[in-house]
């Protein structure tokens, strides 16, 4: 007997990547969250700041979008590469304030 409310297929791209290698499910995944955070940071509305919040042993950011109008904010933790593939999109460094505290 199933549960109710519980469906057996819930995303069938993403029950087909469990069975690829985990590196390329990685970059997937990365993929697909640089996609959202792009969608997000369009809007003119939305303030977007990254702030460095930790350099050794690996260089993390902390990207903050808030969206006022929405009573939003959303933070997401991301290394240098990932920060600098989204920086590589014209309309996201036209809007990103960069903090880096240089202690």
């Amino acid at each position: 007997m199933t549960r109710r409310g519980s469906f057996r297929i819930a995303s069938r791209s993403r029950a087909w990547e469990s069975s690829l290698d985990p590196a390329l499910q990685s970059a997937k995944r990365l993929e697909r969250l640089l996609d959202s955070l792009c969608l997000e940071i369009q809007d003119s509305a939305t303030t977007v700041r990254a702030r460095r919040v930790f350099e050794q042993p690996r260089e993390i950011f902390r990207l903050e979008i808030e969206s006022p109008g929405l009573g939003y904010l959303r933070t997401t933790l991301l290394d240098r590469d990932a920060l600098e593939e989204l920086l590589a999109i014209d309309a996201v460094r036209s809007r990103l304030e960069m903090q880096i505290d240089e202690r």
